[in-house]
């Protein structure tokens, strides 16, 4: 089953200033309001207790907001995609997951109903995610942890089919992809399989990024942890600065991933405005703030403009204007990077 259209990459191309694959299927949509507000809780601390407190208030919120209960469905589970990859120092908070799972609980999952989403197991166990192999204990007991990369999660059928590989050449960010070997054939190359848990197995599943910068996709948050962090052969979309942007919209516009997607939660306790996504402590910044969304495009964008205050404070450039991710997933009808328009709502 091909998940995409070729026209979808056609706008990401025409949004790029180039000429798009089938121009005749393409009428660009942009400068779209946000659909729904941002709600934003304040932390006292950054201790187990108070994520709790703000956790409840912001998914209670969201609930009497939109009508939506947290509660189970047929499937009788949910999903939590956390971000494990930039290590220990700039991985999901775990004082957040369990305040997340505390409210599922409250709402009638158990904790076996409630696993948790990874893409490396190395990186899952060093951020408290994996038992310990020197003690085996875990800070989850009951709540099953998936690691993708263990290539158990993918589904043949559902796959992101790209035309963008072969248009372009490697040249411009080799470095991203030093030491990964390209061995697969032409067909394969084309094809990132999504992990079907969040979409086939689970009632809905819940976003939980972290946030740094990133030179080739611009802002590693709510929309690459759904996408890119969520599938499989992705290192080749680094090959090219011109095609990681347009996979991450076009798989972000996946129907079966947004219906199932509830929303995003998104702890600022921690993010990087430089050098990401490799955790580098010099260069991060840290507000006791707490958000939820459904737009992960505005949720990105507000990000974003955090990011560059602090890089231009401390004498660096701003995030290229070149990387369009945020606007083509806009285009695409994914969320709104209207920052002007947003409407936050405090909880507290």
């Amino acid at each position: 089953m091909r998940i995409l259209t070729y026209a979808v990459a056609a706008a990401a191309l025409a949004l790029a200033g180039r000429a798009p694959l089938f121009a005749t299927e393409f009428t660009p949509e942009v400068q779209r309001l946000p659909k729904e507000p941002v709600w934003e809780g304040h932390l006292k601390t950054f201790s187990d207790e108070d994520y709790a407190v703000e956790v409840e208030r912001l998914i209670s919120a969201f609930e009497k907001a939109t009508g939506k209960a947290c509660v189970p469905g047929p499937k009788h589970k949910v999903g939590l995609k956390i971000y494990s990859d930039s290590g220990p120092g700039m991985a999901t908070p775990t004082a957040l997951v369990k305040g997340v799972i505390a409210s599922l609980v409250k709402r009638g999952f158990m904790n076996k109903d409630i696993f948790l989403l990874g893409l490396n197991q190395l990186r899952l166990r060093m951020t408290g995610y994996l038992p310990s192999l020197v003690t085996g204990e875990t800070l989850f007991k009951g709540n099953p942890v998936f690691v993708l990369e263990s290539n158990r999660y993918y589904d043949p059928v559902w796959f992101y089919d790209s035309p963008l590989p072969e248009a372009f050449t490697p040249i411009f960010a080799a470095h991203q992809t030093e030491g990964v070997p390209n061995t697969s054939t032409r067909d394969e190359d084309r094809k990132s399989f999504l992990a079907t848990p969040l979409f086939l197995d689970a009632d809905f599943w819940i976003n939980l990024p972290v946030y740094t910068d990133h030179q080739v996709l611009g802002v590693n948050g709510a929309l690459v942890n759904a996408t890119l962090w969520n599938a499989s052969n992705t290192s080749r979309f680094f090959r090219s600065p011109a095609t990681a942007p347009a996979a991450v919209a076009e798989m972000s516009a996946t129907p079966e991933l947004l219906q199932t997607w509830r929303f995003t939660i998104a702890s600022l306790e921690h993010y990087q405005f430089i050098g990401g996504p490799y955790f580098n402590s010099l260069y991060t910044r840290s507000e006791p703030l707490i958000w939820l969304g459904t737009d992960p495009v505005m949720m990105d964008s507000l990000m974003r403009a955090k990011i560059n205050l602090a890089r231009r404070h401390e004498g660096f450039e701003p995030i290229s204007d070149e990387i369009r991710t945020l606007e083509f997933a806009e285009t695409l009808g994914v969320g709104s990077t209207l920052i002007n328009d947003a409407k936050m709502i405090n909880v507290d």
